[in-house]
């Protein structure tokens, strides 16, 4: 459920004047930056966290030092509500939190009537916002479904899910907060259906959107891609949740333990439970019944039903890797970090909107 009275200021650009109001510590992208993200545009946490991680620490190690400084914060958001409402089309916004000012970009479908739905689509490592708009097809889903998509931006492109990852998790910022503030942000300048708030998220934001299905009651239904559990997760309050994860993943494995990517002193960057464990987790916070199995080609999904109409899934895909399935191809990053193309047995977005309609608070 929404809170029922943040105070967190919104600023909102339409897309085409996108340029970065220089607010105090707002990240800046500088043209390298753009550069880079439009070049890299399939980079996720499993490729840049080895091959990926350094060329890209290479290239944007003078912006880091420039940027680290303002990028960093924790707490909760703060402020007045700003009384603009959000256009239609893309979008980019601020808000307050903590001692930072966060970024997120948001889609607004023409012809939305009432309350809307909304979807956060958490990007992975070293991806942005921007880049996950782009290569997961959300905005066309919207259209065809009639919902708001909002893409938030990681500090220093990563979330803190826990364990993982990068800067985020080294210095505790709180995303949660964040994320939270930007939902309560975007229901003060559009009215949103406080039961039909979704997250998902690919890698490192899928390790996200369970920390957030964990440790909040925002949403309605939780959808991590190619991600595993990282936080604690005791004290949840039960949720929808729909697992989607490739068998042949070697950076978040589907069989827990270590992944392939390591830090500079060996230690793996990704270590965790597997994937079917970390469905029997939810299964059980959840009060589900046995789940049944269903195989199609290379697709198999295990659905269980559970207490007050809810349901944790988990659609495994047999051979893929550390991809969004359906999503955009990035052949130069597939190179360089090693990474088989995007599964096309499963259409992952269209795949998950249709689990989010069949959920709610």
């Amino acid at each position: 459920m929404l809170p029922p009275s943040a105070p967190v200021p919104a600023r909102w650009a339409p897309a085409r004047h996108r340029q970065r109001v220089a607010w105090p510590r707002v990240c800046h992208l500088n043209k390298l930056d753009k550069l880079l993200v439009k070049i890299w545009t399939g980079c996720q946490d499993g490729a840049v966290w080895s091959r990926c991680s350094w060329a890209l620490k290479v290239c944007l190690l003078g912006a880091l030092v420039v940027l680290v400084g303002g990028c960093l914060g924790g707490g909760h958001a703060s402020g007045k509500p700003a009384p603009q409402t959000i256009p239609v089309g893309q979008s980019t916004q601020t808000v307050d939190s903590g001692e930072s000012t966060r970024t997120f970009h948001l889609y607004r479908p023409q012809g939305l009537t009432g309350a809307a739905p909304l979807v956060v689509m958490l990007h992975g490592g070293y991806g942005n916002g921007a880049q996950a708009e782009r290569s997961y097809h959300w905005d066309a889903e919207a259209d065809n479904g009639h919902f708001l998509v909002a893409y938030p931006d990681g500090l220093n492109r990563a979330w803190n899910a826990g364990t993982c990852c990068g800067v985020p998790q080294q210095r505790n910022v709180d995303d949660v907060g964040f994320i939270t503030a930007m939902v309560a942000a975007i229901g003060q300048g559009i009215a949103i259906d406080p039961a039909r708030i979704y997250v998902t998220g690919m890698s490192n934001g899928a390790m996200m959107a369970l920390r957030l299905g964990c440790q909040t009651d925002t949403f309605a239904a939780i959808a991590p891609v190619a991600g595993t559990l990282l936080t604690d997760c005791s004290r949840a309050q039960p949720t929808s949740v729909l697992q989607i994860h490739g068998t042949a993943d070697d950076r978040v494995p589907y069989d827990g333990g270590p992944g392939k990517a390591a830090t500079a002193d060996g230690t793996p960057r990704v270590d965790g439970p597997s994937v079917p464990s970390v469905n029997a987790t939810w299964r059980s916070i959840d009060a589900c019944a046995p789940p049944t199995s269903n195989a199609a080609g290379d697709v198999t999904t295990e659905t269980a039903g559970c207490a007050n109409g809810r349901t944790v899934e988990l659609i495994s895909v047999a051979g893929a890797g550390h991809q969004w399935p359906g999503g955009t191809r990035s052949p130069a990053v597939e190179k360089l970090a090693g990474l088989p193309p995007p599964s096309t047995a499963l259409d992952a977005t269209d795949t998950i909107w249709q689990f989010f309609t069949q959920n709610h608070r």
